[in-house]
């Protein structure tokens, strides 16, 4: 994989070497699809990668001479972007990695085809007031989380971790936004958050984290659905040449990305540099294997537990099917942006 020499080079080059590799040409994804003129991705707070891409480019660049329009969705949450690619409105969406379990254990066709970014950006948080000091502590609370997120699933965790019953713990149901402002108020006495929102309460309402363990983030996962990896192979590489660019382009502009962050994510600059310089490693290898696999086959049996995913054997098949490195392997960044 590379990632230098990062000229900007037209769709065809990227074409000829997934021909190379065995993949289907843009051109043939789309008279297979028979109406492929559209590419739908997501961009989040929570991924600083799709930022890059979005504010880049990069994909509309190279996918012009094609007539294939690039269409942003924001996921809001990793369940926002779960349901986007269950509904089909999404090709590609980013979620953590306990998400896209959850996902395909459902029976949600995804795969996951490269990481983003490995995290800590879950951790559970009181506002600064809070008598609550530990886990132990949220028996008997309110806690804020979003179902289906890996806030959620760091909640469950540290419940199980610590030996505090779910069944104590009363979970209000709120996207991550809902979530800070509920802490803020005083309408749940905890939140399972999620940066660099949780960052910004921080700093701006004193909240305090009580609880962090990064083994418990389950890393960022990019998926995408198996109609549009079978229907548009080359599309799919394209979309993780550009996020192999947008790391290359984040590890040489650390400030510019982080004035990205802020300015989309509406928070104080020192708030997303403490988001991606301390709490956001980026630079990581982009196809999943067996440090997210061992990850993920300690979250399966909490998600059975709590009644997320029926039964182990779904969590079992999930985790044979989920993970398709052959985007990854082929990555190569200088396929994708301007020198």
């Amino acid at each position: 994989m590379k990632r230098t020499h990062l000229a900007r080079a037209p769709l065809a080059l990227a074409i000829v070497a997934l021909v190379m590799a065995g993949c289907a040409s843009a051109q043939g994804a789309q008279d297979s699809a028979g109406s492929t003129d559209t590419l739908t991705v997501d961009w989040a707070t929570y991924n600083p990668l799709s930022l890059i891409i979005r504010d880049q480019g990069w994909l509309e660049s190279a996918l012009a001479d094609d007539g294939i329009e690039v269409e942003w969705v924001q996921s809001a949450g990793s369940n926002r972007a779960n349901e986007g690619l269950r509904a089909g409105a999404l090709d590609v969406g980013s979620t953590a990695g306990s998400a896209a379990l959850l996902a395909r254990a459902n029976g949600s066709p995804i795969r996951t085809i490269s990481l983003y970014s490995q995290p800590e950006w879950a951790a559970i948080v009181v506002p600064a007031d809070s008598p609550i000091e530990d886990v132990q502590g949220l028996a008997g609370a309110s806690v804020a989380a979003t179902l289906g997120t890996d806030p959620y699933f760091f909640l469950l965790q540290a419940l199980a971790e610590e030996g505090v019953p779910l069944d104590e713990v009363e979970v209000q149901n709120l996207q991550h936004a809902d979530g800070r402002t509920a802490l803020e108020q005083g309408s749940v006495d905890a939140w399972a958050g999620l940066d660099p929102i949780m960052a910004a309460s921080e700093a701006d309402s004193g909240s305090r984290l009580i609880y962090r363990n990064i083994e418990f983030n389950t890393w960022g996962f990019l998926n995408a659905t198996e109609a549009f990896l079978e229907a548009s192979p080359a599309l799919a590489q394209l979309v993780v040449d550009a996020y192999e660019r947008a790391r290359a382009w984040a590890a040489d502009n650390p400030e510019e990305t982080a004035e990205l962050l802020a300015e989309v994510a509406g928070i104080d600059s020192e708030v997303a540099r403490i988001t991606l310089l301390e709490r956001t490693n980026l630079d990581i290898d982009p196809a999943p294997g067996a440090t997210q696999r061992a990850v993920l086959e300690v979250v399966g049996p909490i998600l059975v537990d709590a009644g997320d995913v029926r039964e182990q054997s779904s969590i079992d098949e999930a985790l044979e099917t989920l993970f398709d490195t052959t985007f990854a392997d082929a990555a190569d960044a200088s396929r994708v942006g301007d020198a």
